[in-house]
């Protein structure tokens, strides 16, 4: 049988995946950060701050941020000193970054970022390149996380860091049944009205659902190589930081 994987509740070809996520991703480009402040209330800012803090960028270095995208992490990163390039697969995403950069740069002076298009299962950056890693709510997105993975570890330094920020399922009773409705049933209205797309926040939703459970991704990114993994729930695992040293 040939080889299929999920795109949220469907299986797919892999091939068909990349291609509908690159179409999702198109699709709510424009609207992304939009819609990130109305699914999560602002909330996602915290979460993002947070990460950054456990990252500990320190200046000059060189750190790799990974499905970037609008440029999120990547100007969280940069104001505190460190060299960042912001890769994203979809040129989509990165020409909204790219945008952002430049009316931040007028205004608060945000310059030193390197913007590359990116597949994060393919990396052209050469091996033991970066001093960091970092992926905030992009591998659920990944065709094939271990590929994912294992290019992480391969373009890190040797005393280099991987961060990963992701939605999980909240292990917190009560408030997982309340999520659970919340965002089957009122994301993709979200999406038809702000963003005009219900089923791309549709497919988001059920990605979450699909992606594997905190310790299970731990063990995918020991699996990789790294040690000293980690993994750091908030909300009760509705979202998790996951981290681990290459050694």
């Amino acid at each position: 049988m040939s080889e299929t994987v999920s795109f949220g509740y469907d299986e797919v070809s892999p091939e068909e995946k990349t291609q509908r996520v690159g179409a999702v991703f198109s699709s709510v480009a424009r609207k992304y950060d939009v819609m990130n402040d109305a699914m999560s209330g602002g909330m996602h800012r915290l979460w993002k701050d947070r990460f950054v803090r456990r990252v500990k960028p320190q200046q000059g270095e060189a750190i790799l941020d990974m499905a970037g995208g609008t440029g999120d992490i990547a100007f969280r990163l940069a104001a505190m000193g460190a060299d960042v390039t912001v890769s994203d697969i979809n040129q989509d995403m990165l020409d909204v970054g790219i945008e952002r950069a430049q009316k931040k740069l007028g205004n608060r002076g945000i310059d030193g970022l390197v913007w590359s298009r990116q597949n994060a299962e393919e990396l052209s950056f050469p091996d033991r390149f970066f001093d960091a890693y970092t992926i905030a709510f992009g591998i659920r997105n990944v065709t094939r996380i271990d590929s994912a993975l294992a290019e992480a570890h391969r373009v890190l330094r040797y005393g280099g860091r991987f961060f990963c920020l992701e939605f999980s399922i909240t292990e917190w009773p009560g408030f997982k049944e309340a999520y659970d409705l919340y965002s089957q049933r009122l994301v993709p209205k979200l999406g038809a009205a702000i963003a005009g797309d219900a089923d791309s926040y549709r497919y988001l939703i059920e990605s979450i659902r699909r992606f594997p459970p905190m310790r299970e991704f731990e063990a995918m990114i020991r699996n990789a190589g790294f040690a000293q993994t980690r993994v750091e729930p908030l909300l009760g695992g509705l979202v998790a930081i996951h981290s681990g040293w290459k050694v």
